[in-house]
C-alpha cells in the first residue's frame, strides 16, 4: 500500500491498503460475500471488514450533515494541467473530486476497501487475476454509463504514460472485459496478495470522453497535459479556473453515488476553491485575513507563534492538534543524497552527513522542542525497527547474511546525538574522519577529494522557501567541514522535472508508509527502479539483498511473516546510511474558521477531511 505525503504537506489521502491472502490465511486476509459465492463486497488486510455487507454508512460520519456552502482552501506552488494519468506537468489539486475509483477506503480501519464503481470484487485463491463486478447504477457525469471498456482504458493509459503506475502494476499484465459490467486483471505471478485490493486504487476515466472532440472540434489527447475541465463520474465537477492560480469544484447534484452507503454524510460542500499562492508567508496572511478556510502548518515554531491574531482570541479560528492520521502511518522525513552522483556512492561519505546534523539544536531553536527525531523508515508505527534482530527477524537477515553489514546483527541503530557545542564538535570530528576515510582531506577550510583536488560541493534542491529555515543549520554545520553546501530552491514546474529525471546532490523528501506495506517498497528501494525516470527511489538504492526483502514483503504470507521482512528491511535500509533521518510530529495541527464543523469523533485513522466535515453556515 502507498500514502502519499508531501514535504509540505501531510496527505489528505491514503490509497487502499494490502490486501486478501491466500487459501486457509484468513488471519491474514478476509473478505465477505456479496450475493453469490466468489462475489465480495470488501477486502480487508487484518481479520474481517468491519462494516457487512448492506451496511447504512461508515461510523465517523454525520448522515445529517448539511449540504452547501463554499469551501476554501489554499495550496503553494502553481498548476499547469487537468490530466491526471501523467508523470508530468503541474497537476491542478483537488482533481479526486472529479474522479471515482474502484473501490473506497474507510479511515477508521487499516485496511478496508468497499465498493465504489465496482459493487463486487472476487479473485481465485492463487490470486492469478482478479474480476471487478461494475454497478449498473454508476454514470459519468454527462450520464453515460460507466462501463469495462473504460476501466481498461484508465489501466492500460496509466501504465503506458505513467512510470509511476507502469511500477506500481509491473505484474499486472492485462484487463480485459469479461461480461457485460465485468472487468478481470491478469496476473504474471501468483499469491501476491496486494494486487487485488491496490487494483481498487485505479481512478477510472471517460474513454468516450479523451476519444472525442473538444468544445472547438479539436481532438483530446490522453498523452499531453491539458487544461480543459476534464470529465468525471465523482461528486464534483470543475466549475471554473483561472490558470496556475485558482480552481473551483461545484458538487453535482445529479451525483451518480450520492446515496451508496459508502458516500453517505460525505461530500457536504457545495463548492470547493483552491487559491495558489508563490509564498508561504503570503498564503498564511491570506488565512489569518479571512479569505483561506483551512490550514494545515507544518512548522512547529510558526505553530507556537503566529497565532496572536484577532480571529484566534474572539473564537474565529479554531486550532487543533490530531494524532489520528499518523496512528497507521510509518514517517521517513530525510535528506536523500543521490547515489547516482559518484560521491554519494560511499556508505562512509553518507554516515558522516548524518553526523553534520545536529537536530537537537535545532529542535531547541527553530522547534520549541516540539519535534521528535526519526530512527526508522517506518517511524512511529509497529513496523519499526528496533534493538537487536530476534527470531523470524534475525533468520530472515541470517538467509542474506552474506549481503548484510555485520553491524545489523551486533548494533542497534541511533541517530548521532548532539545538543550542546562539545557534543557537536565531537560529531563533526566523527564525520571529518569518515570523509578522510573516503579519500578526502581539508586543505584550507575546504574538504577536496584528496588524489583530484575536487572540492566536495552539494546542491540541496528544495521546492518551497518554507524548509530553507530548516536546512540552513545543515548547511552552516557542512561547511564547518569545508563541504561546500549551498540551498537551491526552485518553481514547483522545475523542481518537479528535475526529481523525476533525478538532477539532484539531494532533496528533502518524506515516505509515508502504511501497516500494509506491499508493491510501492520495489519502487522505493528496488534495484529495477533506479534508472526509471519518474520513480521513487530517489536515493538511487540497488542492492540485491534489499531487493530480496522487499520480495519477501510482497509475498509474507500471513502479518506475523510481514512484519518479520519489514524489520528487517528497514533495519537493513538504516544500516546503509541511504538518508539523512530529519524529524516529524506525533500530531497533525490544522487551524480552520469556526464556520466548519467536523464530527465529535473524527474517524481513528483519519482527519476526514474535506470528505465529511461541512458548513455549518448552510444549516
Amino acid at each position: 500500500m502507498t500514502i502519499r505525503i508531501a514535504a509540505s504537506t501531510l496527505a489528505l489521502s491514503v490509497l487502499a491498503p494490502a490486501l486478501l491472502a491466500l487459501a486457509g490465511l484468513s488471519a491474514c486476509v478476509s473478505a465477505s460475500l456479496a450475493g453469490e459465492p466468489g462475489w465480495r463486497h470488501a477486502t480487508s488486510m487484518i481479520g474481517e471488514p468491519k462494516y457487512p455487507e448492506g451496511f447504512a454508512r461508515l461510523d465517523y460520519v454525520n448522515p445529517d450533515a448539511p449540504k452547501g456552502g463554499t469551501l476554501r482552501l489554499s495550496e503553494e506552488g502553481t498548476f499547469d494541467s487537468f490530466n491526471p494519468v501523467l508523470a508530468k506537468g503541474e497537476l491542478a489539486a483537488g482533481l479526486s473530486l472529479v474522479f471515482d475509483a474502484l473501490m473506497k477506503s474507510s479511515e477508521d480501519e487499516v485496511s478496508s476497501s468497499y465498493g465504489l464503481l465496482a459493487e463486487s470484487i472476487s479473485f481465485p485463491d492463487d490470486i492469478s487475476q482478479v474480476t471487478f463486478r461494475l454497478r449498473a447504477e454508476a454514470r459519468w457525469a454527462d450520464g453515460q454509463p460507466v462501463t469495462p471498456e473504460d476501466v481498461v482504458f484508465s489501466f492500460d493509459k496509466a501504465k503506458e504514460l505513467n512510470p509511476l503506475q507502469a511500477n506500481y502494476y509491473a505484474h499486472v499484465v492485462s484487463a480485459e472485459k469479461t461480461g457485460e459490467r465485468e472487468v478481470t486483471f491478469l496476473f504474471d505471478e501468483n499469491n501476491n496478495q496486494e494486487l487485488p485490493q491496490i487494483l481498487g486504487q485505479i481512478l477510472v476515466f471517460p474513454k468516450h470522453w479523451w476519444e472525442g472532440t473538444d468544445a472547438a472540434g479539436n481532438q483530446r489527447d490522453i498523452a499531453r497535459t491539458t487544461l480543459e475541465p476534464v470529465m468525471g463520474s465523482g461528486p464534483y465537477r470543475i466549475a471554473s479556473f483561472k490558470a496556475g492560480s485558482t480552481i473551483r469544484y461545484e458538487l453535482r447534484d445529479d451525483y451518480w453515488g450520492k446515496d451508496l452507503n459508502v458516500n453517505v454524510g460525505q461530500h457536504n460542500f457545495g463548492a470547493i476553491e483552491y487559491a495558489y499562492f508563490t509564498d508561504s508567508n503570503v498564503e498564511f496572511e491570506a488565512f489569518r485575513a479571512g479569505t483561506i478556510d483551512y490550514y494545515q502548518d507544518n512548522s512547529a515554531s510558526h505553530w507556537a507563534t503566529a497565532y496572536d491574531f484577532p480571529a484566534i482570541q474572539t473564537g474565529e479560528v479554531v486550532r487543533e492538534e490530531i494524532e489520528n492520521p499518523l496512528r497507521a502511518v510509518g514517517i521517513m522525513q530525510a535528506m536523500v543524497p543521490n547515489m547516482r552522483r559518484d560521491k554519494f556512492k560511499d556508505i562512509r561519505v553518507r554516515k558522516a552527513l548524518n553526523f553534520a546534523f545536529d537536530f537537537e539544536d535545532l529542535n531547541r531553536n527553530l522547534a520549541f522542542d516540539a519535534f521528535e527525531r526519526i530512527d526508522s523508515y517506518f517511524w512511529g508505527t509497529e513496523l519499526a525497527s528496533s534493538g537487536l534482530p530476534q527470531g523470524r527477524e534475525k533468520e530472515i537477515l541470517e538467509s542474506l547474511k552474506s549481503d548484510v553489514p555485520e553491524e545489523v546483527f551486533t548494533t542497534p541503530y541511533t541517530n548521532p546525538v548532539s545538543g550542546d557545542p562539545q557534543k557537536a564538535r565531537a560529531n563533526l570530528r566523527q564525520a571529518l574522519t569518515l570523509l578522510e576515510e573516503a579519500g578526502y582531506e581539508l586543505k584550507n577550510g575546504q574538504l577536496v577529494q584528496t588524489s583530484t583536488g575536487e572540492p566536495f560541493e552539494i546542491e540541496i534542491l528544495l521546492s518551497s522557501p518554507s524548509l530553507e529555515r530548516s536546512v540552513l543549520p545543515y548547511v552552516k554545520s557542512l561547511k564547518k567541514i569545508g563541504v561546500d553546501a549551498r540551498i537551491r530552491t526552485v518553481d514547483p514546474s522545475q523542481y518537479t522535472n528535475r526529481v523525476r529525471s533525478f538532477d539532484y546532490d539531494m532533496i528533502w523528501n518524506v515516505w509515508g508508509q502504511s501497516l500494509n506495506p506491499g508493491n510501492e517498497q520495489a519502487g522505493y528501494w528496488g534495484s529495477a527502479a533506479v534508472d526509471r525516470e519518474g520513480s521513487r527511489n530517489y536515493a538511487g538504492i540497488a542492492d540485491p539483498a534489499i531487493d530480496e526483502l522487499v520480495r519477501m514483503v510482497i509475498f509474507a504470507q500471513d502479518y506475523e511473516e510481514k512484519t518479520a521482512a519489514v524489520h528487517a528491511l528497514d533495519r537493513l535500509l538504516l544500516a546503509h546510511h541511504y538518508v539523512v533521518p530529519l524529524f516529524y510530529s506525533k500530531a497533525v495541527k490544522v487551524a480552520y474558521r469556526k464556520t466548519l464543523a467536523h464530527p465529535g469523533e473524527l474517524p481513528y485513522y483519519g482527519l476526514g477531511f474535506p470528505e465529511v466535515w461541512w458548513m455549518k453556515q448552510a444549516e
